[in-house]
């Protein structure tokens, strides 16, 4: 058996919705063991985030929504009500045998249950933990509440999307969620690393409108260095041309073209070599300074024919470019599948296997695996309690009675 990039870590997994259950899950791909601590009755609220809905054998849902089986597989689903103070006690407990506590609680919201960070670096020294919030654990903004939507919007990712002289406009995925749960994921080993060195944990602070801003990356510094906000050009780019979308006979392609040289040779495929030789296009910061001019003349090439014509051109010419798919299309695609972004996993509620969108990660040596599908609610609730905890099957039954747990109840006796 190969051995796994972090098969010696276990994390404590205290978040919901999207950043924190996507961090976890790339870190459980890894090897790590994710315990998802989630509330018993309702657990994670993406998993009525639908439809679309997991269908058991007789074609009813599960429950179980496309969203919430898109970032929770190789975690055990541990439902615990943190509320109760026999709550508190079962996760003080599990920290004890835990690397990492993930978050995404307001700023100071576990703080009422005992758990903020504060309240466990003394007695968990080597713990390392990450909270995730909206705007950050200090500054004025602090204890608001933050969602995607809000850090898109604040930290100027809508107002750099959409139509030019159109309205802002948002990424399709929640995507300020899936750059903090990446950042959350450098950060916690980074961390780890350092508590190799050190011997000592910490707090790891990521905040979706922090990330998103530093996400934006040349927009953001082409207002630092300007004093201006970059222009908005919708499927175009700001500072590079032509580098967007074009509508061709049947559809779209996007060209990318990223120096001169590319640019000669997209325009001897167009049929116009001369607008290589033309001072106003032969170098990029001409081309944008004169991309009003140059853009419909490649507009009216490019819609002589059709999307798969081109992408054929363009590949023999060795400039960058492809078609707009539809996720049909994409999971369709040879290299998709070559690559293993399509997975399949037995799953408990399900008749047959689930597919599932494969790690982007590739290691060598540790690559990673898909050990658990997104597990329903409370699955392995018994199972970490017994072997972790050495908990007796009366104390479960008693906590489940009071309502500070919640046991599975498992089709087919699984």
């Amino acid at each position: 058996m190969m051995k796994k990039s972090l098969e010696n870590i276990r994390v404590l997994d205290l978040s919901r919705v999207l950043a924190g259950p996507y961090c976890t899950q790339m870190l459980g791909d890894l090897g790590a063991e994710i315990i998802k601590i989630e509330k018993p009755g309702s657990g994670d609220d993406t998993r009525t985030w639908g439809p679309p809905f997991l269908k058991d054998k007789s074609g009813n849902d599960t429950g179980e929504s496309a969203y919430y089986l898109s970032i929770n597989r190789n975690k055990k689903s541990v439902a615990v009500d943190i509320s109760k103070k026999e709550g508190q006690e079962i996760i003080h407990q599990l920290l004890g045998n835990c690397d990492v506590l993930i978050e995404n609680f307001k700023a100071g919201g576990l703080k009422k249950y005992g758990l903020s960070y504060d309240d466990l670096k003394k007695k968990y020294p080597k713990l390392v933990y990450c909270s995730i919030t909206g705007f950050g654990q200090d500054g004025p903004l602090a204890e608001e509440p933050g969602y995607d939507l809000m850090a898109q919007a604040m930290a100027g990712l809508m107002a750099s999307t959409g139509e030019p002289g159109g309205a802002p406009m948002k990424v399709g995925v929640a995507l300020s969620d899936i750059i903090t749960g990446l950042h959350a994921a450098i950060g916690i080993l980074a961390a780890l690393h350092a508590r190799e060195e050190t011997g000592e944990g910490q707090m790891v602070d990521v905040a979706l409108v922090d990330c998103t801003l530093a996400s934006l990356t040349n927009l953001a510094q082409y207002f630092l260095t300007s004093g201006k906000p970059a222009p908005r050009y919708g499927n175009a780019h700001s500072t590079i041309v032509p580098y967007q979308a074009f509508e061709t006979k049947d559809g779209h392609i996007v060209v990318a073209v990223g120096n001169n040289e590319q640019f000669a040779r997209f325009c001897k495929i167009l049929g116009h070599e001369e607008w290589a030789k033309d001072e106003r296009f032969a170098k990029n910061t001409a081309r944008v300074v004169n991309r009003e001019i140059l853009i419909p003349m490649i507009e009216s090439a490019v819609k002589t024919k059709n999307s798969a014509e081109w992408i054929e051109k363009l590949r023999e010419a060795d400039v960058p470019g492809g078609p707009v798919n539809r996720m049909d299309e994409v999971f369709a695609m040879d290299q998709v599948q070559h690559r293993g972004m399509e997975i399949s996993m037995e799953h408990t509620a399900a008749p047959k296997s689930i597919k599932l969108v494969g790690s982007p990660l590739k290691l060598s040596k540790t690559p990673v695996s898909y050990a658990f599908a997104p597990p329903v609610l409370g699955q392995d609730t018994q199972e970490v309690l017994e072997k972790m905890l050495e908990l007796s099957a009366d104390k479960l039954a008693g906590l489940e009675k009071a309502g500070v747990i919640e046991r599975a109840k498992l089709p087919n006796g699984k």
